[in-house]
């Protein structure tokens, strides 16, 4: 590559243009499904309609209700939680180079479900005596626990072990708090017990104004952070000893970006529950058209992130009229055919 005119390479250009192209048409795709899912349901209502009561100019007050009260939150959450959900599969990826890993399967979802559960136990909503701290108290639980599991994945990783032996250590790590979960259920009550459950289920109806202003914090922080750091991971994708080479603390860049995906993991789970292989598949449907350039890769992720889940929200909302079911069913089918597909290339490479 030559830049003796002191000008970048025709193909260079072409290259980035068709990459902000693919990711201008994952945000225009979202945005029409954003649309169509506040328009469907056991009543539909017109597109135009729908963007009026956005508006404030509604004339239907039922309309309204229905629209800014019941479909707008769901919707907002939808498109947060799988924002999050794919930024931290995507640079979980990345920084552990392992095309398996993701929040799911590393087993820090289920460690963030076993610390909102343990915070439910000891600490009901009745006796915080707040809504503030009831909500903050549980997404602090969830991180705790959500952290002992990066710290776990972080020790193994730095023994360079295989693919697959990460993921086993996720489904080990699953599968211990999964029992624990378990066990907390064993000692609760009927009305902790149902909302221990709730989170096994991963169900975004429940998200209010209150839980989607912490999870707007948290995911937009986290985005920016990992868009701070996208020429640090795009060092790392020609290996740790070419990153040192060139400067970079690359312990130090692994510890904050897992950190990172452990904080916005563990507030979206204390918020909506499990919701099982958005972090995996996302980014791997993002990479087919941006390529490995986080520059790209991470934009794309987060709507595709975003766009799977409120499919799949909208979906779990129409299928099964008048009944609604969660959205961790649908994101379930969609995700275990994927990562089966992609564990046997694994173990064909």
């Amino acid at each position: 590559m030559h830049l003796d005119d002191g000008r970048l390479p025709q193909g260079y250009g072409r290259h980035v243009a068709l990459r902000k192209r693919g990711v201008a048409a994952a945000a225009a795709a979202t945005a029409l499904l954003f649309l169509f899912s506040l328009s469907v349901g056991a009543v539909t209502i017109p597109p135009g309609d729908v963007l009026r009561s956005l508006l404030g100019w509604g004339q239907e007050a039922r309309w309204d209700r229905i629209v800014c009260q019941i479909r707008l939150p769901q919707a907002l959450a939808a498109l947060l939680a799988g924002t999050g959900l794919s930024l931290a599969g995507a640079v979980s990826q990345s920084v552990l180079r392992n095309p398996l890993a993701s929040p799911f399967t590393l087993g820090i979802s289920h460690g963030a479900a076993f610390g909102a559960a343990l915070s439910v136990l000891l600490f009901p909503r009745g006796e915080t005596g707040s809504l503030f701290l009831h909500l903050y108290g549980t997404a602090a639980s969830a991180l705790f626990a959500s952290a002992l599991t990066t710290a776990a994945v972080l020790l193994l990783a730095r023994r360079r072990p295989s693919p697959e032996t990460v993921v086993l250590c996720g489904v080990a790590l699953s599968a211990l708090f999964t029992a624990s979960t378990m066990l907390l259920q064993y000692f609760a009550d009927d009305s902790q017990l149902a909302t221990m459950v709730f989170w096994t289920f991963g169900d975004l109806a429940r998200a209010r104004w209150p839980e989607l202003a912490l999870m707007t914090a948290v995911t937009a922080l986290s985005a920016a952070y990992f868009l701070f750091r996208r020429w640090d991971l795009n060092t790392l994708l020609a290996g740790e000893e070419t990153a040192r080479s060139l400067g970079l603390s690359v312990t130090r860049i692994r510890l904050e970006t897992m950190a990172v995906a452990c904080l916005v993991t563990a507030v979206i789970v204390s918020l909506v529950g499990v919701i099982g292989f958005v972090g995996l598949v996302c980014p791997h449907m993002a990479r087919r058209f941006t390529g490995d350039d986080h520059r790209f890769l991470l934009p794309a992720s987060a709507l595709t992130g975003a766009f799977l889940l409120l499919a799949a929200d909208t979906t779990a909302r129409l299928v099964l009229l008048p009944r609604i079911l969660p959205v961790s069913i649908v994101t379930a089918f969609l995700g275990a055919p994927t990562f089966i597909w992609l564990l046997g290339r694994e173990r064909r490479r």
